[in-house]
């Protein structure tokens, strides 16, 4: 069976361009796939003016995860194809796929244009992008992998790695710029637009470089001697001892690499603007200049791995991750936002309500509906980033909120016409609202009080974390595979992890907080996943370094 390239420290042409053109096509999806995320707020006007501002955001969020839910199914799908057909014709079609579907985004007729069929055009696009991507990473690691030298693999595939961070940091950039060019205004009338149309040049380049690729002669020689496989999906969930690996890849590896990714990238953006009510600029340009101190360090922990092992890095960050967290996002509050930090110390708030009427808030799918008035008011502490503790009422009671000396009387919305629930409403956060001002909680970060350079270094603590997870796991996801199967088995557990688990964490997150009353409490989600997916790793998961991923082909 054909082996890597002879070891070499130095990188030839061929593989410099192989690099070059498997980064540039996953930078350019992950692109893609961002700008959605960047400017849901926009579209959900564009495309879901049919209803409230509420509900067309919390759709809009919808068809945003949408993409991630359905990943999975693209690793299987695009998998499949990359082990029967080729790595480089199925990163073609998926590259294509996604280019196509941004672009069409770009040109598709809102809601005041053509109705009902905008939203759903716009959802079946979200879909092909969230397929496409589920079987671009697979086919990408895979082909880089193959044309790597033994001892050169994770340095190789850690150049992938930074695509993501790279395509949210490209997306950012281009929104920027063209909300600077043509104003907020047309921005948000057309100018949105831009970002997804300029889209259909990067994908012209990509395609024309892979267009020049050799397929991987890994899969050449494999399919040259007959030893590919006729069913790579059954072979690779059908089988136990490769079914067994993929289980382990998942709740070892990429389950605890995707929430510290999330929380160092995503949730930590969150918990700036949502929690601690910092300026969404200023945050932003905190979490750019985190993203771009950081992104090196995807390559430096690459290429460590192929010195002291995969393992020892992401389970050295899954666990440094785990025992840290909260205090990095404890320092955030006190460095971003102190004023928040003396209010929680020095004015506690109780809620008071009879405890069969408090749900757990978590509805990813907006099927299910908080009407009552222990779920009210705690969604309102927890929109306020208020911690609170619960305490049990009389059955049947009303909730109640005493903050300091004051107590507010809770509501119930099914009582209530839809216009008097309205007008409750209102006046319940108004009066809740004047409350947590006048017991010392900000409504907003003083600016003056934000402690810059210690808030940037906790976020580049935080987004190294994620290098140390991230940076040299493609090199090990396709270590632990043989080439006839690699890019179906590889894909599902990594689309697994960063689709479901890490997709999930900021809902998930907030739904914890608002259970619980503490803004820290929904940071025991990546903390819990990151510390098991630690001991299964540590007792289950084999080291890759060093292995012959050919010794199974011949």
């Amino acid at each position: 069976m054909a082996r890597a390239a002879p070891a070499s420290r130095k990188i030839t042409p061929k593989q410099r361009k192989v690099i070059f053109a498997a980064s540039l096509g996953s930078l350019f999806e992950w692109y893609d796939f961002y700008l959605y995320g960047a400017l849901a707020v926009i579209i959900a006007r564009q495309f879901f003016a049919g209803t409230d501002d509420n509900t067309a955001f919390i759709f809009a969020l919808m068809v945003f995860a949408a993409g991630f839910i359905v990943r999975p199914f693209g690793a299987l799908v695009f998998g499949r194809l990359g082990d029967l057909i080729g790595r480089k014709t199925t990163f073609l079609i998926t590259i294509v796929l996604m280019g196509a579907s941004t672009f069409l985004v770009g040109i598709l007729p809102n809601y005041a244009a053509i109705g009902i069929a905008a939203p759903i055009v716009l959802v079946t696009l979200r879909i092909v992008q969230g397929l496409a991507l589920g079987g671009e990473y697979g086919g990408a690691a895979t082909y880089v992998a193959e044309h790597a030298p033994d001892d050169r693999r994770g340095a190789f595939t850690a150049w992938i790695q930074s695509t993501a961070t790279l395509g949210l940091f490209l997306s950012l950039l281009v929104i920027l710029g063209t909300r600077t060019a043509v104003g907020e205004t047309a921005f948000a009338q057309w100018g949105w637009r831009v970002p997804f149309l300029l889209s259909v040049f990067l994908l012209a380049v990509s395609v024309w470089i892979r267009l020049s690729m050799d397929e991987s002669p890994a899969f050449t020689r494999m399919k040259a001697e007959g030893k590919d496989s006729k069913t790579p999906l059954a072979e690779a969930f059908g089988q136990w001892k490769n079914l067994k690996t993929v289980i382990f890849a998942l709740i070892g590896l990429t389950a605890g690499q995707a929430v510290v990714w999330y929380t160092g990238q995503f949730y930590a953006l969150f918990f700036l603007t949502q929690t601690l009510k910092v300026d969404s600029s200023t945050a932003n340009i905190l979490i750019a200049a985190a993203l771009l101190i950081g992104t090196p360090f995807f390559l430096i922990f690459g290429s460590l791995s192929d010195r002291i092992g995969r393992k020892p890095i992401i389970m050295g960050g899954m666990l440094i991750a785990a025992l840290t967290t909260f205090p990095l996002f404890h320092g955030l509050t006190h460095y971003a936002n102190p004023a928040l930090e003396s209010a929680l110390i020095n004015s506690p708030v109780v809620v008071t309500a009879d405890p069969s009427t408090c749900q757990f808030l978590f509805n990813p799918t907006d099927t299910k509906k908080f009407t009552s008035s222990c779920d009210r008011s705690r969604t309102v502490l927890a929109n306020a980033s208020v911690n609170y503790r619960n305490v049990a009422g009389p059955s049947g009671s009303l909730a109640s909120i005493t903050i300091g000396n004051k107590i507010i009387e809770g509501y119930d919305v099914d009582i209530l016409s839809p216009d008097d629930a309205a007008a409750r409403e209102k006046a319940f956060k108004k009066e809740v609202g004047e409350a947590i001002k006048a017991a010392g909680y900000p409504s907003r970060a003083d600016p003056d009080q934000i402690n810059t350079p210690m808030v940037l270094l906790l976020l580049t603590i935080l987004m190294i974390y994620v290098t140390m997870v991230y940076g040299p796991i493609a090199a090990m996801l396709v270590e632990m595979f043989p080439t006839r199967i690699r890019t179906s088995a590889m894909s599902l557990p990594y689309h697994l992890g960063n689709g479901w688990f890490g997709g999930l964490l900021p809902t998930t997150a907030f739904a914890l907080v608002a259970y619980k009353g503490d803004i820290y409490y929904g940071l025991w989600y990546p903390v819990v996943i990151a510390g098991a997916c630690f001991v299964v790793g540590m007792l289950f998961v084999k080291e890759t370094r060093g292995k012959d991923m050919y010794a199974e082909d011949r």
